[in-house]
């Protein structure tokens, strides 16, 4: 019975002294959310911004800061969704791995379209905003969700006269981690 007693006792302690040891595996960085280098948001989102900056004379915008807008819904602008807001980040951090001066700002996008034109203007807050940090553009997007993808138009727009100096499209599959950001918590 002692030996019995001394043999769980080992074990127990054997076990404890394990459990002690162990790290989920999602503090490991390996919680099933895939490589970022694989990850189609991230992928797409970098893309993006590749695309937009590709063959763009770095004289274009100066040594002025860029800022980025929230992306949001085409069919509200005054709206968006987690989507937008992690889309906008992604576009932040891509732009400044690219050597532009990203100032961080979390701006609404407020943007608008001039009925009957379908012109893209900044509105009067974002250009405010822009004067008063003295930048040279704005990167601002929409999206639109339809049945299979969700489409995507970014537009890298010059603050000083609201010309577009870059524009880029993309879809996005309508697939779960898109449709659970647009949708929100």
């Amino acid at each position: 019975m002692k030996r019995w007693l001394k043999l769980c006792s080992a074990v127990g302690v054997a076990l404890s002294m394990q459990a002690c040891a162990w790290v989920p595996p999602m503090l490991g960085g390996t919680a099933g959310y895939g490589d970022p280098q694989h990850n189609p948001l991230i992928v797409s989102s970098q893309n993006a911004i590749h695309a937009l900056a590709d063959g763009m004379a770095r004289h274009e915008l100066g040594d002025a800061p860029v800022l980025v807008a929230t992306v949001v819904n085409v069919n509200q602008l005054s709206r968006s969704a987690p989507l937008g807001r992690t889309l906008s980040e992604l576009y932040a951090s891509q732009l400044s791995r690219l050597g532009f001066n990203v100032k961080e700002l979390k701006l609404r996008g407020d943007v608008f379209i001039q009925e009957g034109t379908g012109e893209l203007l900044l509105s009067r807050e974002i250009r405010n905003i822009a004067d008063t940090h003295k930048a040279s553009a704005v990167l601002v997007g929409t999206y639109a969700q339809a049945r299979q993808n969700v489409y995507i138009s970014i537009k890298l727009v010059r603050t000083g006269d609201s010309r577009i100096v870059r524009s880029y499209d993309y879809a996005l599959p309508y697939e779960a981690d898109i449709q659970k950001l647009l949708v929100g918590n």
